[in-house]
């Protein structure tokens, strides 16, 4: 069994970051099990103050015990690189990709995940000077943006952990225009921060994939979810602003919890059910039943375009420091059915609930939801108030500028929806 090391859990406040604890594993893969304990001093200072955000996993709030778990702690697993991420790491540190490299993943490649949190032994200190790329290098994978941002620990995963996904580059773009890997500068010298997304494979179902994401995002805000700002599509490349960074003095880092780790799951590709991540959301969400809407709402909206990629760690919460929880703006949201690789639905509903595969009964969603706050009536409206926008959203596709082909796959699916919930107007 390989030597216990333990990682220490460092969390962004105000402007700097302050060891919160330690995790102890007891063994290398997140399959085993560990424990974590909040720095003595961390919890006199923030114990008295203590809010969502000071913590490094929502059900771990900030205290003086031990908490131990048969698994790894499920926040470590929003951290720790997988996907494409996770290959680089492998390569450059000449170990397995298997589980059993978890420890070496997490102590190497986790000191600069999106959110408040990170492992400070993975911490890589900024460049103290680099003249970084222009954006025209950034979009030609330019090599030796690429072999820069590698090893600044700027790559990521891509969202389903399938052997051709594309690397995701968490960047930052300073103010003088030049482009950088996230962690590479200093706060006081960043614009804004950006994600930068590249094709998953070669094939052309790839590219209309990824060139139809920007155009889906604009159709989510009209629908009115909750969405960060517009993103920018140009050769082949996505650049995507982050809602996790702030600029200014000091730079925010908001807190970001995936709902696969506010749940407690602490494996990948596990199926989950809607009614019970709905549940978590009632459980930490600032304002649950306007957060349960807000969920509800995406999830109309991933059944109507057929974006399949809709599973627990494509969703999050976002921490504030003023100890609001909500759930983040809309990400990962695309014509996934289009994907070469086939990518299946993770996250559904009950089978009680959605006896059609991809149909649920949405009287049966309202009263199971409504059933968390007393208001399965007022859901049941909510749902059928929805019935018309989702049969004209082929038309508001096309004013979006999504192309014929992808419009063409979802129009039936689109009626289908729609008549799903027009007979919720007759329970009303």
């Amino acid at each position: 069994m390989a030597k216990k090391q333990t990682a220490t859990i460092q969390i962004f406040i105000d402007g700097e970051w302050i060891t919160a604890g330690e995790f102890d594993p007891v063994g290398s893969s997140h399959e085993s099990g560990g424990y974590f304990e909040y720095d003595g001093d961390y919890g006199i200072n923030y114990i008295p103050i203590e809010t969502p955000s000071l913590r490094v996993g929502l059900k771990y709030p900030v205290n003086f015990g031990l908490y131990q778990e048969h698994r790894w702690f499920a926040f470590l697993l929003d951290i720790l690189p997988s996907g494409a991420g996770r290959r680089v790491w492998a390569k450059r540190l000449g170990i397995t990709q298997d589980y059993s490299s978890d420890l070496q993943m997490l102590l190497n490649g986790a000191g600069n995940a999106p959110g408040n949190i990170r492992v400070l032994e993975a911490a890589i200190p900024p460049l103290k000077s680099h003249p970084g790329f222009k954006r025209e290098e950034v979009v030609a994978k330019n090599a030796d943006f690429i072999e820069y941002a590698e090893a600044q620990g700027a790559v990521v995963a891509g969202a389903t952990d399938v052997a051709g996904d594309a690397p995701k580059f968490l960047l930052s773009r300073a103010k003088n225009g030049s482009w950088h890997p996230d962690g590479a500068l200093f706060d006081e010298y960043i614009q804004d921060c950006w994600l930068i997304k590249f094709p998953r494979g070669k094939k052309e179902g790839d590219y209309t994939v990824l060139r139809n994401e920007a155009p889906y995002y604009e159709v989510a805000r009209r629908f009115g979810i909750r969405t960060g700002r517009p993103l920018e599509f140009e050769n082949d490349s996505l650049f995507i602003p982050r809602f996790d960074r702030v600029a200014g003095e000091p730079l925010l880092r908001l807190g970001l919890e995936s709902l696969a780790s506010a749940s407690g799951i602490s494996a990948y590709g596990v199926l989950t059910y809607h009614e019970d991540l709905c549940k978590t959301i009632s459980e930490f969400a600032t304002d649950s039943k306007g957060e349960i809407r807000e969920y509800l709402r995406r999830e109309i909206l991933n059944l109507s375009l057929r974006n399949t990629d809709n599973h627990s760690r494509n969703t999050a919460f976002i921490k504030y420091p003023n100890g609001k929880v909500e759930l983040s703006p809309l990400y990962d949201f695309a014509p996934m059915f289009l994907d070469p690789e086939g990518i299946a639905r993770a996250s559904i509903w009950g089978p009680s609930i959605e006896p059609r595969k991809g149909r649920p009964d949405w009287i049966a969603v309202g009263e199971n939801l409504g059933n968390l706050h007393n208001d399965g009536h007022d859901l049941l409206e909510f749902l059928h108030s929805f019935a018309e926008p989702v049969e004209e959203l082929p038309t508001l596709m096309d004013q979006v500028g999504v192309e014929r082909e992808v419009i063409a796959g979802v129009e039936i699916r689109c009626r289908e929806i729609a008549a799903d919930l027009r007979l919720v107007g007759g329970r009303l």
